[in-house]
């Protein structure tokens, strides 16, 4: 059986029968091995229980958020917009979906004045024309002189239905439609009808592209559609960028009540950072990502319950970006 030293020393002066001096010098020497090995023992719990300032300094790091720093000029290039928290209206929104049509107030179906055959053909299906610009020209079988098919309007060719050295007979040769501006039509099941109205303001959106216009019901259809039992309201959409394709599917929200809100951030701003909400605060280090808690969401603002102040300047567009940029730093630190 091992001893402990201190032991195997006092068995040593009692077996070697040693001199009460060497005794002294041995018990001295036990006491000061037990002491050694009590410091050491402390201070093996003082570095397991408390970290040194610099690794304090460490950890602390570790657990601060970092900011992305973005210079203005590095904002503009980003189309990076900022914006301050504050109140803002949300509304009540009732969802549906909808058709982008041509506005049937700008298409024209033009056709030749005089039977005969077709000459030449200045424009294909897709092709831009201007108003009184030639679209084709034709020879009369009466007559044998030839006169120009010309557009009452600037748009697109929707449809082009004659060639070369054919009849024109009583055909529509071409579609002509403006595209400046487009009808959305939303199909309002019964149960909703009582509830939308003429002048009533929309919010339009494009689910493969996440862009969103702004527009209002301009007419109620007075008849309802068999096929999917709805009744149909037309919203009139501005689309001189020619966002809007006829024959697509989007989404379509009616504002209902407005509620006002204390604290509210714009909706593009909102990123998903860690598994949270976050929004992109501007602070002198540079863009922080914040953990929000939200409320009410009406698809262009949502209320913010905790997680920022008001007053305090946020990326409320293209903050993805940062998203991105503060990526790219953790990783080069990694």
């Amino acid at each position: 059986m091992k001893l402990f030293l201190p032991t195997q020393l006092f068995l040593m002066a009692i077996t070697k029968k040693l001199s009460v001096k060497s005794v002294v010098q041995l018990s001295l020497v036990a006491i000061a091995i037990v002491g050694i090995a009590v410091a050491n023992a402390a201070k093996e719990e003082s570095k397991t229980s408390a970290p040194t300032a610099k690794e304090k300094a460490h950890d602390d790091d570790e657990h601060e958020e970092k900011a992305a720093a973005l210079s203005d000029a590095q904002l503009k290039t980003a189309a990076i917009e900022l914006a301050k928290v504050g109140p803002a209206s949300i509304h009540e929104t009732l969802a549906f979906y909808g058709t982008v049509e041509a506005n049937g107030e700008k298409v024209q179906r033009v056709g030749a004045r005089f039977v005969g055959t077709v000459r030449s053909v200045n424009k294909k299906l897709g092709d831009s024309v201007r108003e009184g610009e030639i679209l084709a020209t034709v020879e009369s079988n009466e007559s044998l002189k030839t006169y120009s098919i010309t557009s009452a309007l600037t748009g697109v060719v929707a449809e082009r239905n004659i060639n070369v050295g054919e009849q024109t007979n009583d055909k529509t040769a071409f579609v002509i439609v403006d595209l400046s501006t487009v009808w959305i039509d939303v199909a309002v099941f019964p149960r909703d009808a009582g509830k939308v109205h003429v002048g009533q303001a929309v919010r339009i959106g494009n689910p493969a592209n996440d862009i969103t216009a702004a527009g209002e019901i301009v007419a109620i259809a007075a008849l309802g559609t068999s096929g999917n039992q709805s009744l149909s309201a037309r919203v009139l959409l501005n689309n001189t960028e020619r966002q809007w394709t006829p024959g697509l599917f989007v989404n379509a929200d009616l504002m209902m009540a407005k509620k006002s809100v204390a604290l509210a951030i714009r909706n593009e701003a909102l990123q998903d950072h860690e598994g949270k909400p976050v929004v992109f605060v501007k602070e002198k280090e540079g863009f922080e990502p914040r953990a929000v808690k939200l409320g009410r969401t009406d698809g262009e603002f949502t209320e913010v319950l905790a997680g920022v102040k008001a007053g305090e300047t946020y990326a409320s567009k293209n903050s993805f970006i940062i998203k991105a940029e503060l990526g790219k730093d953790g990783a080069e630190h990694e």
